[in-house]
C-alpha cells in the first residue's frame, strides 16, 4: 500500500528542536539567525528539517573530536 505521507516527521518545530537538541528557546532561534540550524516558515510556523538538526548534531561532533 502506498501512502503519501511519511511515518517520520520530516520537519521539527522550534519546542521539537529544542527537546532533541536539549537547547533553550533562545539558543535555537540564535542559531537559526547565525545560518548554524537551516529553518524555513510556513505560514507564521518555523520549521527546521530533520536533516538540519542531525547535521548540526554532526558538526558539534566533529568539532568535539
Amino acid at each position: 500500500m502506498l501512502t503519501l505521507v511519511p511515518s517520520e516527521p520530516q520537519a521539527l518545530t522550534v519546542a521539537e528542536a529544542m527537546a532533541a537538541l536539549r537547547l533553550s528557546r533562545s539558543k535555537i532561534y540564535d542559531l537559526i539567525r547565525s545560518k548554524q540550524l537551516p529553518s524555513y516558515t510556513s505560514g507564521r510556523a518555523r520549521r527546521i528539517p530533520v536533516d538540519a538538526v542531525r547535521n548540526y548534531m554532526r558538526d558539534r561532533l566533529e568539532e568535539a573530536a
